[in-house]
């Protein structure tokens, strides 16, 4: 049976209302982890700044801290990436309710496999994200170190 009639497309539209709501909340998500990304970007180019003109002990602290930056990049681009896969794979979801119920194709096993693969997608785009929170703190103790035995040394000097 084919869709004749509006209210043989209700039911429809109630389905693909979920596809919906998870596309917007990925735009959020995706808005998050760029800014994340663009932030990655300014501390390494800030850190990169005039780099040859500081002392060897500082050059190899930002070297630690760049390498960190490094992979916390890569995660966040595989992040958006499978983000990106998601969303694609709601709006082909989304298509395809609508294919099935216009062209009355009964299509179970491929509206499962869509489903299936874009929360898959989801799963892992929050594993490399959370990943990338925590490398987080990696960079930040690096930073503190630093602090500390610039601290010690100024007790030590008595300034």
């Amino acid at each position: 049976m084919s869709v004749t009639s509006f209210k043989e497309l209700v039911p429809i539209l109630q389905t693909a209302i979920g596809p919906m709501i998870l596309i917007s909340g990925l735009g959020l998500l995706l808005l998050t982890m760029t800014n994340r990304l663009g932030r990655l970007i300014d501390r390494s180019r800030s850190l990169l700044d005039n780099l040859e003109s500081y002392p060897e002990q500082y050059i190899l602290r930002i070297n630690r801290e760049i390498a960190i930056l490094w992979k916390r990049a890569r995660y966040i681009r595989i992040s958006i990436l499978l983000a990106c896969l998601t969303c694609l794979g709601a709006s082909l979801l989304i298509m395809l309710l609508f294919l099935s119920a216009l062209v009355n194709i009964d299509l179970p096993m491929l509206l499962s496999a869509v489903f299936i693969f874009s929360m898959l997608c989801l799963s892992f785009s929050l594993i490399f994200f959370l990943v990338d929170v925590n490398m987080t703190l990696s960079a930040l103790k690096i930073e503190m170190e630093s602090h500390d035995k610039k601290r010690l040394i100024i007790e030590t000097k008595g300034y």
